[in-house]
């Protein structure tokens, strides 16, 4: 199950976050319950400090469920999920990239993080993990 929760006073596709978020977890064959938060930057920026010790929002948390990126637990629950549709439209403009494709882009970002990919330790990590992204969005965007 995909639950999508919207607390950021922005209008958000919700079906579309889900139609990502499954087409992900599925090619994973990850059977997992995963939390999606959509919110404001005032809470982002609160958020990305307290945990990671970051000034500033950002358009992307993750933060894994009970049962941690590697096992399957009793409760199945893959993570939680914040984005920050404001940050997203911030980074679509300085990418140049369609405010959508930058909303799948994070999404799916943060699901392979909850899988327990890196990117921040070896420059090796971060580019199999943006390929990953990068394969996962032209899947979704030529379907």
């Amino acid at each position: 199950m995909i639950e999508i929760n919207n607390l950021s006073g922005t209008t958000i596709d919700k079906n579309f976050l889900k139609k990502v978020a499954e087409r992900v977890l599925e090619r994973e064959k990850k059977k997992k319950n995963l939390s999606v938060v959509v919110l404001n930057p005032k809470i982002m920026k609160e958020l990305n400090k307290k945990y990671r010790g970051e000034d500033g929002a950002t358009d992307v948390l993750s933060f894994a469920g009970s049962s941690g990126s590697e096992s399957c637990g009793p409760d199945n629950e893959l993570g939680e999920i914040l984005i920050c549709p404001v940050e997203i439209k911030k980074n679509a403009k300085i990418f140049n990239a369609r405010p959508r494709e930058e909303l799948a882009r994070v999404l799916i970002h943060g699901i392979l993080h909850l899988l327990g990919w890196e990117h921040e330790k070896t420059k090796k990590e971060a580019e199999n993990m943006k390929r990953k992204e990068e394969n996962y969005l032209k899947k979704i965007f030529s379907a």
